[in-house]
C-alpha cells in the first residue's frame, strides 16, 4: 500500500491527484507530499502540470495572486477550459472569504461561462450555487433568485435529489427575505420532502428550521415548536445528536408560548 510505503509506478497524475485528500485525511503530509511530486513528475502535458501545481497551491495555502498567475498561465493553454474554470472558481471562493464580493463575482462568472462552453453540467451546478452565494450576499436578491431557479431546473435534468432539496431552501431562504413568504413556505415544504425521501437530517433541518422562521414570522409560536419538535424527533428516532441550537430554539419557543398573554383591558 501506499501508506506503506509502496511503489507509484503505476499511479498517473489524475489518480496521483485524486488520493492526495485521502492521505491529508489520514494526517500522512509525507505522502502528500509524494504523491505530488510525483503527479508533477509524470505529467505528459501543461494541462496535467497545471492540475498538480493547482493541488500544490492548495496545500501550501497560498495566496490569490498565485492562483492567478496560474490561471493565466491555464487561459493560455490549448484546451484547458477545465482547469481554467477550475481555478477561477477556486480564486472566487478565497475572494467571497475575504469580503471582495465585486471581484469573487466577476471571477465566479469568469468559471461558470468556461463550464458552459465545455458543457460541464455539474461543475455549472457548483458555479451557480456560488454566484447565488455571492449575490445574497450583496443584497441583490433579485440575481439570487434568477440563479437558483436555473440551478433547479439543472439539477432535475440531473436527477440530482440531494442537489434539488438544497436548491429549494436556498431559493427558499432568497423568498422571504423580499417578503414572499407563500413562495417561500412552499419551497421549504418541497425541500423538506425531498429531505424526507432521502433520509437526510440535516436537510430536514435546514427546511424545518425555515419553515419555523416563517410561523415565528406570522408570530404562530406554537407551530414554529411543533415544526421543530419534529425535527428533534427525527434525530431522536434516528439515535444522532441533535445540533444544541436545534434544542435551545425549542425551549426558548416554548417558554415564549407560556407566557401569560396581556388581557384586552391592557391592550
Amino acid at each position: 500500500m501506499l501508506t506503506d510505503g509502496g511503489s507509484m509506478d503505476n499511479i498517473n497524475t489524475s489518480l496521483a491527484l485524486r488520493l492526495i485528500p485521502l492521505a491529508q485525511e489520514v494526517g500522512n503530509q509525507e505522502l502528500v507530499e509524494q504523491l505530488l511530486e510525483h503527479a508533477s513528475k509524470i505529467a505528459t502535458d501543461d494541462e496535467e502540470r497545471g492540475w498538480a501545481k493547482f493541488e500544490a497551491l492548495k496545500v501550501m495555502e497560498a495566496s490569490v495572486e498565485s492562483y492567478l498567475r496560474l490561471a493565466e498561465d491555464a487561459e493560455a493553454m490549448e484546451g484547458a477550459q477545465a482547469l481554467t474554470a477550475a481555478v477561477n472558481h477556486y480564486i472566487a471562493l478565497l475572494y467571497l472569504a475575504e469580503g471582495q464580493l465585486d471581484e469573487a463575482r466577476a471571477t465566479a462568472q469568469h468559471a461558470l461561462r468556461l463550464r458552459q462552453t465545455i458543457d460541464d453540467d455539474e461543475g455549472r451546478s457548483y458555479g451557480m450555487a456560488l454566484l447565488m452565494t455571492i449575490a445574497k450576499r450583496q443584497h441583490d436578491e433579485a440575481t439570487a433568485i434568477a440563479v437558483g431557479t436555473e440551478r433547479l431546473e439543472l439539477l432535475m435534468v440531473l436527477k440530482d435529489e440531494e442537489g434539488q432539496m438544497e436548491a429549494l431552501a436556498d431559493l427558499a431562504h432568497c423568498q422571504a427575505t423580499i417578503g414572499e413568504f407563500s413562495t417561500a413556505q412552499d419551497l421549504f415544504t418541497q425541500s423538506l420532502e425531498r429531505a424526507q425521501q432521502l433520509g437526510s437530517l440535516s436537510g430536514q433541518l435546514v427546511a424545518r428550521w425555515g419553515l419555523a422562521d416563517l410561523a415565528e414570522i406570522r408570530e404562530d409560536f406554537e407551530t414554529a415548536m411543533l415544526v421543530l419538535s419534529d425535527s428533534l424527533h427525527e434525530f431522536i428516532a434516528e439515535d444522532a445528536a441533535a445540533p444544541p441550537q436545534l434544542r435551545q430554539r425549542i425551549s426558548d419557543l416554548t417558554d415564549l408560548k407560556n407566557q401569560p398573554q396581556p388581557s384586552e383591558d391592557e391592550a
